[in-house]
């Protein structure tokens, strides 16, 4: 998956029609416009190869570079400008693959948005496609040995050696997401309340009136009320826990083990025939 980013165009090379569909489909989900993606597949309904079909974008950019023979190969120019090798590399994992998504995109976020989705689609790593198929860069076969013949009858032998170049790419391994909902419990407690009753006695008596009774002896009116408690509920909310998600950064070393080639040119020494042994016999 390749994007460049002064063009904001980036490219998905997929082994299957039904991946770049699937990468299709999540770049409109996405929110992509339809219009600044485009798919080319070997198995269009036309039959015609993908790399030399009569898409827009692969026919526009072949025109431009004033080559028709291979859009792939126009399109990949293009799209790198002066660096052949990446181009040359480009084409050949998608002339060895089976469909092309490339997005038109107006930001860099965008660009970077739609080259995470391609790459979840299951765009092709083209290294290792290139290696699976016996890519040979410049078009020569690395750890070999080259030989030319100048013009002063002089032969020369090229040495070819690999390099292991190492990079980095960044890949999202996990993640934690905060999501906070109310639930509901029930609950109980229990309140002791009180009760006043109001109990009328009637007690039967027989004695003199006094004259405590005769002052009391008028109309009047005595009143006793009942009271009663009653459970009042209130709530009160608090913070009992906080949760906070946070990252650390953490680096290991890894060796990285591989093989390289490298062209080993021997000299051998030629034996020469002895003359004069050879006149010595003729005498």
């Amino acid at each position: 998956m390749n994007q460049n980013p002064m063009n904001q165009t980036v490219v998905g090379i997929f082994d299957t029609a039904a991946h770049a569909k699937q990468a299709a489909q999540q770049l409109k989900t996405a929110g992509f416009s339809l219009d600044d993606v485009d798919t080319i597949s070997r198995d269009s309904k036309d039959g015609s190869n993908y790399y030399n079909s009569t898409n827009t974008t692969t026919e526009a950019v072949g025109d431009a570079a004033g080559r028709t023979s291979d859009s792939i190969g126009n399109f990949f120019h293009n799209l790198f400008g002066n660096d052949g090798d990446n181009a040359n590399l480009y084409s050949h994992a998608a002339r060895n693959s089976n469909s092309l998504v490339t997005v038109h995109c107006k930001t860099a976020d965008h660009a970077h948005k739609a080259a995470e989705i391609l790459d979840r689609a299951g765009a092709i790593d083209v290294n290792e496609k290139a290696g699976q198929t016996g890519y040979k860069a410049n078009n020569m076969a690395s750890g070999s040995a080259a030989t030319t013949q100048t013009g002063n009858n002089e032969v020369s032998a090229k040495v070819i050696e690999e390099n292991l170049q190492v990079g980095k790419r960044v890949e999202q391994t996990g993640g934690a997401r905060l999501r906070s909902r109310i639930v509901e419990r029930p609950v109980e407690a229990n309140v002791r309340l009180r009760e006043e009753h109001v109990n009328v006695e009637r007690t039967a008596v027989n004695r003199p009136a006094t004259e405590a009774d005769f002052n009391a002896f008028k109309e009047g009116e005595v009143e006793v009320t009942e009271r009663t408690e009653r459970a009042v509920v209130g709530k009160e909310a608090r913070v009992v826990e906080e949760v906070t998600l946070g990252k650390e950064v953490t680096e290991r070393e890894e060796t990285i083990r591989d093989t390289v080639r490298k062209t080993e040119v021997d000299v051998e020494q030629l034996g020469t025939k002895d003359v004069r042994n050879d006149n010595r016999k003729n005498s």
